[in-house]
Protein backbone atom coordinates (compact mmCIF):
# COMPACT_ATOMS: atom_id res chain seq x y z
CA UNK A 1 0.00 0.00 0.00
CA UNK A 2 1.04 3.82 -0.64
CA UNK A 3 -0.57 5.96 1.97
CA UNK A 4 1.73 9.01 1.54
CA UNK A 5 4.90 9.71 -0.34
CA UNK A 6 6.78 13.06 -0.91
CA UNK A 7 7.35 15.77 -4.02
CA UNK A 8 9.82 18.12 -2.69
CA UNK A 9 10.80 21.13 -4.74
CA UNK A 10 14.35 21.62 -4.03
CA UNK A 11 15.79 23.74 -7.41
CA UNK A 12 18.64 21.18 -7.34
CA UNK A 13 15.78 18.18 -8.85
CA UNK A 14 15.77 19.91 -12.18
CA UNK A 15 13.32 17.07 -13.45
CA UNK A 16 10.63 17.98 -10.49
CA UNK A 17 11.35 21.94 -11.12
CA UNK A 18 10.37 21.45 -14.76
CA UNK A 19 7.62 19.58 -14.46
CA UNK A 20 5.97 22.45 -11.74
CA UNK A 21 6.94 25.25 -14.36
CA UNK A 22 5.49 23.43 -17.04
CA UNK A 23 2.01 23.77 -14.91
CA UNK A 24 2.60 27.68 -14.60
CA UNK A 25 -0.98 28.41 -16.03
CA UNK A 26 -3.57 25.27 -14.89
CA UNK A 27 -6.10 27.08 -13.15
CA UNK A 28 -5.80 24.54 -10.14
CA UNK A 29 -1.81 25.70 -9.75
CA UNK A 30 -3.01 27.32 -6.27
CA UNK A 31 -4.28 24.19 -4.94
CA UNK A 32 -1.24 22.30 -5.68
CA UNK A 33 0.55 20.53 -2.87
CA UNK A 34 4.41 19.90 -2.54
CA UNK A 35 6.09 18.10 0.48
CA UNK A 36 4.33 15.40 2.10
CA UNK A 37 1.31 14.54 0.01
CA UNK A 38 -1.98 13.11 1.52
CA UNK A 39 -4.48 11.33 -0.25
CA UNK A 40 -7.08 14.27 -1.91
CA UNK A 41 -4.36 16.39 -2.35
CA UNK A 42 -4.13 17.26 -5.94
CA UNK A 43 -0.65 16.73 -7.10
CA UNK A 44 1.09 16.75 -10.33
CA UNK A 45 1.66 13.18 -12.45
CA UNK A 46 2.38 12.73 -16.31
CA UNK A 47 0.11 11.90 -18.58
CA UNK A 48 0.48 10.77 -22.35
CA UNK A 49 0.68 14.00 -24.63
CA UNK A 50 0.92 13.53 -28.35
CA UNK A 51 4.54 12.36 -28.41
CA UNK A 52 5.58 13.07 -24.82
CA UNK A 53 4.55 12.51 -21.06
CA UNK A 54 2.73 16.02 -20.16
CA UNK A 55 2.21 16.91 -16.77
CA UNK A 56 -1.23 17.77 -15.24
CA UNK A 57 -3.13 18.28 -11.90
CA UNK A 58 -4.85 15.63 -10.12
CA UNK A 59 -6.60 14.67 -7.18
CA UNK A 60 -5.02 11.95 -5.28
CA UNK A 61 -8.05 9.06 -4.88
CA UNK A 62 -11.04 7.63 -6.76
CA UNK A 63 -14.31 8.24 -4.53
CA UNK A 64 -15.48 5.00 -2.77
CA UNK A 65 -18.88 3.61 -4.02
CA UNK A 66 -19.75 4.63 -0.13
CA UNK A 67 -18.84 7.90 -0.95
CA UNK A 68 -16.98 8.70 3.08
CA UNK A 69 -13.44 7.82 1.69
CA UNK A 70 -11.30 7.83 -1.25
CA UNK A 71 -9.94 4.84 -3.59
CA UNK A 72 -5.79 5.90 -3.22
CA UNK A 73 -4.35 2.34 -4.71
CA UNK A 74 -5.47 -0.62 -7.13
CA UNK A 75 -3.45 -3.63 -6.69
CA UNK A 76 -1.92 -4.22 -9.87
CA UNK A 77 -2.46 -8.53 -9.85
CA UNK A 78 -6.15 -7.55 -9.96
CA UNK A 79 -6.07 -3.94 -12.09
CA UNK A 80 -7.75 -5.53 -15.32
CA UNK A 81 -10.47 -7.56 -13.67
CA UNK A 82 -12.13 -4.82 -11.19
CA UNK A 83 -14.80 -3.02 -12.99
CA UNK A 84 -13.73 0.64 -11.07
CA UNK A 85 -9.90 0.02 -12.98
CA UNK A 86 -10.04 -1.89 -16.04
CA UNK A 87 -11.16 0.76 -18.71
CA UNK A 88 -8.14 3.36 -17.02
CA UNK A 89 -5.06 0.82 -16.77
CA UNK A 90 -5.89 -0.15 -20.69
CA UNK A 91 -6.63 3.45 -21.37
CA UNK A 92 -5.73 6.31 -18.70
CA UNK A 93 -1.90 5.54 -17.33
CA UNK A 94 -0.59 8.23 -15.61
CA UNK A 95 2.91 8.14 -13.50
CA UNK A 96 3.29 10.25 -10.33
CA UNK A 97 6.78 11.51 -9.85
CA UNK A 98 7.84 11.55 -6.43
CA UNK A 99 11.02 11.93 -4.26
CA UNK A 100 10.22 8.96 -2.13
CA UNK A 101 7.20 7.13 -0.64
CA UNK A 102 6.09 6.23 3.30
CA UNK A 103 5.43 2.85 4.84
CA UNK A 104 4.68 2.03 8.36
CA UNK A 105 6.00 -0.93 10.07
CA UNK A 106 2.75 -2.96 12.94
CA UNK A 107 4.92 -0.55 15.59
CA UNK A 108 3.46 2.45 13.29
CA UNK A 109 7.20 3.10 12.66
CA UNK A 110 7.66 5.33 9.89
CA UNK A 111 9.77 4.67 6.94
CA UNK A 112 10.74 6.72 3.40
CA UNK A 113 12.05 5.16 0.65
CA UNK A 114 13.62 6.25 -2.41
CA UNK A 115 15.90 5.21 -4.98
CA UNK A 116 19.41 5.11 -4.03
CA UNK A 117 20.88 6.38 -7.39
CA UNK A 118 18.44 9.07 -8.14
CA UNK A 119 16.51 11.83 -6.38
CA UNK A 120 13.23 11.01 -8.27
CA UNK A 121 11.14 7.78 -8.01
CA UNK A 122 8.53 7.41 -10.46
CA UNK A 123 5.57 5.46 -9.54
CA UNK A 124 2.60 3.98 -11.94
CA UNK A 125 -1.12 5.00 -11.63
CA UNK A 126 -4.10 4.86 -13.60
CA UNK A 127 -6.61 7.80 -13.51
CA UNK A 128 -10.12 8.88 -14.61
CA UNK A 129 -12.41 11.67 -14.27
CA UNK A 130 -15.26 11.85 -11.39
CA UNK A 131 -17.67 14.48 -11.69
CA UNK A 132 -15.15 16.81 -13.64
CA UNK A 133 -12.05 15.94 -11.70
CA UNK A 134 -8.98 14.22 -12.67
CA UNK A 135 -8.25 11.90 -10.28
CA UNK A 136 -5.13 8.97 -9.99
CA UNK A 137 -4.79 6.14 -7.96
CA UNK A 138 -1.39 5.03 -7.47
CA UNK A 139 -0.95 0.76 -8.68
CA UNK A 140 0.55 -1.27 -5.95
CA UNK A 141 2.41 -4.87 -5.94
CA UNK A 142 4.13 -6.90 -3.42
CA UNK A 143 6.80 -5.99 -1.72
CA UNK A 144 10.33 -6.95 -2.71
CA UNK A 145 13.26 -7.76 0.02
CA UNK A 146 13.97 -3.72 0.43
CA UNK A 147 10.32 -3.26 1.84
CA UNK A 148 9.24 -6.36 2.76
CA UNK A 149 10.39 -6.76 6.64
CA UNK A 150 8.32 -3.17 6.74
CA UNK A 151 5.19 -3.66 4.41
CA UNK A 152 4.00 -6.68 2.27
CA UNK A 153 2.58 -4.08 -0.47
CA UNK A 154 4.42 -1.69 -2.35
CA UNK A 155 3.76 1.29 -5.35
CA UNK A 156 4.63 -0.02 -8.57
CA UNK A 157 8.14 1.64 -9.09
CA UNK A 158 8.86 2.70 -12.55
CA UNK A 159 12.76 2.76 -13.85
CA UNK A 160 12.78 6.67 -15.66
CA UNK A 161 13.32 4.47 -18.53
CA UNK A 162 9.92 2.63 -17.70
CA UNK A 163 8.48 5.91 -18.06
CA UNK A 164 7.29 6.24 -21.41
CA UNK A 165 6.85 2.66 -21.93
CA UNK A 166 4.17 2.85 -19.02
CA UNK A 167 2.30 5.88 -21.09
CA UNK A 168 2.53 4.88 -24.33
CA UNK A 169 2.88 1.15 -24.85
CA UNK A 170 0.04 -0.95 -24.63
CA UNK A 171 2.26 -4.11 -25.03
CA UNK A 172 4.36 -3.46 -22.29
CA UNK A 173 2.24 -2.77 -19.56
CA UNK A 174 1.59 -6.57 -17.87
CA UNK A 175 5.33 -6.80 -18.19
CA UNK A 176 5.45 -3.92 -16.11
CA UNK A 177 2.86 -4.42 -13.64
CA UNK A 178 5.31 -7.80 -13.13
CA UNK A 179 8.50 -6.83 -13.36
CA UNK A 180 11.55 -7.08 -10.50
CA UNK A 181 11.32 -3.78 -8.56
CA UNK A 182 14.43 -1.94 -8.39
CA UNK A 183 16.19 -2.12 -4.36
CA UNK A 184 15.88 1.11 -2.45
CA UNK A 185 17.14 2.93 -0.19
CA UNK A 186 15.36 3.33 3.45
CA UNK A 187 15.32 5.93 6.45
CA UNK A 188 13.63 6.01 9.43
CA UNK A 189 11.54 9.41 9.96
Amino acid sequence: MCGRYTLFTDKELKEIDDIINQLANDSNRGRMKTGEIFPTDVVPVLTPGKDKAVPRLFTWGFPSFHGRRVIINARSETVHEKPMFRSSVDRRRCVIPSTGFYEWNCEKKKFLYSMPDSPLLYMAGIYNQFEGEDRFVILTTDSNPSVSDVHERMPVVLTKEQVEEWLFDDKAVDGILHHEHPVLARIAV
